[in-house]
């Protein structure tokens, strides 16, 4: 039923499939661990602007990049750890460094493959730590689950917020979420404003970010999907970015573990302490749980 292989779309791909339901997953390891592709039932749910997947120097425009050790963006590009000023890209290190293979495997119920990054004198510069992130990428029924750890081999406390940025193929920008948020963090005018049950991305340039939810799951349905498209995830992802751009058949939900700039105000920051693993997952299911 199902399968594991790889192949080549100018780098070396990996590919899970379950050939009964049509379902598939690809990813990039070299291009910063991406998965590029999701289908159920013959059904592509990310969009992918091809030219930034194939230019080296791009950051990648769609698929599902992983963001470390932060997400978001900094005050003045820079942060400051124990006197010293760092510089570090918007949403970190792991998604432009080349991520290894340490596994791959199939069998009646699942296909999978598992890829580790490790610290290296690169990214010590932007972020003096000593890490090593672990992503089993599963694909299972109509479910994309990818179970993480995230470790610290450093003698010091890491601070860190991760999260992902799924790009999911629509037209529609101004879609109903099923949320518990209350209320939602406008970026464009830094206002908070009540969750009337859709956003409308449209007119937006930036960001919001759904504020006080307790589950952690959410759902919405484009108009070009016959099933929901499902997002759950672990408990340490309190917050969800929803952002989109003008023009580009996409919108983003995103989880992160804090909000945009914690790196430098500290607010909901995490800290791994010294030679402790944080274990969480992702799950991106189309349609109703098996």
């Amino acid at each position: 039923m199902y399968n594991v292989r790889e192949f080549t779309d100018q780098f070396k791909m990996v590919e899970l499939k379950n050939e009964n339901n049509r379902s598939w997953v690809h990813i990039c390891p070299q291009r910063g661990g991406i998965v590029t592709s999701f289908g159920v039932g013959g059904t592509e749910l990310f969009y992918l602007d091809k030219a930034t997947f194939y230019d080296e120097s791009a950051n990648i425009r769609g698929g599902n990049p992983i963001l470390f050790p932060v997400c978001g963006q900094f005050i003045d590009g820079q942060y400051e750890l124990n006197g010293v000023v760092y510089k570090m890209n918007n949403h970190g290190v792991a998604r432009n460094k080349a991520w290894d293979v340490i596994d791959m495997k199939a069998d009646e119920e699942k296909a999978s493959v598992t890829l580790r990054l490790r610290s290296d004198e690169e990214t010590k510069a932007a972020y003096p730590f000593d890490f090593e992130l672990v992503f089993e990428y599963i694909l299972t029924g109509n479910e994309l689950v990818i179970e993480q750890k995230y470790i610290n081999h450093s003698d010091a406390k890491m601070p860190m917020y991760a999260g992902f940025h799924p790009y999911f193929a629509t037209k529609e920008k101004d879609l109903a979420y099923d949320t518990d948020a209350t209320s939602y963090l406008d970026y464009n005018d830094m206002l908070e404003k009540p969750y009337e049950g859709h956003i409308n991305l449209a007119p937006l340039v930036e960001s919001v970010a759904l504020l006080n939810t307790k589950r952690r799951q959410i759902s919405f349905q484009p108009p070009e999907y016959d099933q929901p498209i499902t997002l759950e995830y672990g408990d340490i992802f309190t917050n969800i970015q929803i952002w989109s751009v003008q023009g580009k058949d996409f919108v983003c939900v995103e989880p992160w573990m804090a909000r945009t700039y914690a790196m430098n105000t500290g607010e909901g920051l995490i800290h791994l302490e010294p030679h402790q693993t944080l274990k969480t997952f992702l799950t991106i299911r189309y349609g109703n749980k098996a």
